[in-house]
């Protein structure tokens, strides 16, 4: 079982219309507090825009020390300078991921409610496996619903990190970290909080601390 506390990692929005204005938005959360990671995840640009979008932001994230994940696209990823992707069951395998990345980039691997899939993911050689969803989400349709004894049995037997995803907000993340959960992979319950990004990476923070 991890002793490591249990971090946070963002994930950007589904839409990001003018990143140079957004970038903004991101420094502030990232000014909230400790933030492990940002997954870029932007499914409906092409791959100029979004190496675009991606040059905006991975800077900014990588001067705070926050490693910067691309969704879906391990060539992007390493074209682009990322430190590494999260990839889906319907994306590249991982085996293509890694001969994208090569051996010190970052692979996640959704893993949904399976574990199976985490125990397949695991021995590949994944840095973590995702588990989700856990609440409901407006962020993407979740077809599958994890509950937290999965978190508590991962924790248990295995030392690859797990992230717990889907519909996570200050008010729901606190069973998550007690179960086990290395890293909460939140969305709109950090943009979409009403006082603000960094007010929501804050909460999370007093969260995972125990407070």
């Amino acid at each position: 079982m991890s002793a490591a506390p249990c971090r946070l990692y963002l994930i950007t929005p589904p839409r990001i219309e003018t990143p140079f204005q957004w970038v903004e938005t991101l420094k502030s959360a990232l000014d909230g507090g400790d933030v492990a990671c940002l997954q870029i995840r932007l499914k409906d640009l092409d791959d100029d825009a979004l190496a675009r979008v991606v040059d905006v932001l991975r800077p900014v994230a990588q001067r705070q020390g926050v490693a910067v994940l691309l969704n879906d696209r391990p060539d992007l990823a390493f074209e682009t300078g990322c430190d590494g992707v999260h990839i889906g069951q319907e994306d590249a395998s991982f085996a293509e991921a890694r001969k994208a990345l090569g051996p010190d980039g970052i692979i996640g691997v959704t893993c949904h409610d399976s574990r199976h899939l985490a125990m397949e993911a695991g021995e590949n050689g994944a840095d973590y496996v995702a588990f989700g969803a856990f609440f409901p989400t407006e962020t993407k349709q979740a077809r599958h619903h994890a509950d937290l004894d999965l978190l508590d049995w991962w924790s248990e037997l295995f030392t690859v990190p797990c992230v717990a995803i889907g519909g996570i907000t200050p008010e729901n993340a606190r069973p998550l970290v007690e179960a086990g959960a290395d890293f909460l992979a939140v969305s709109g319950g950090v943009w979409n909080h009403p006082e603000g990004p960094a007010a929501a990476v804050a909460a999370f923070n007093r969260i995972m601390k125990g407070g």
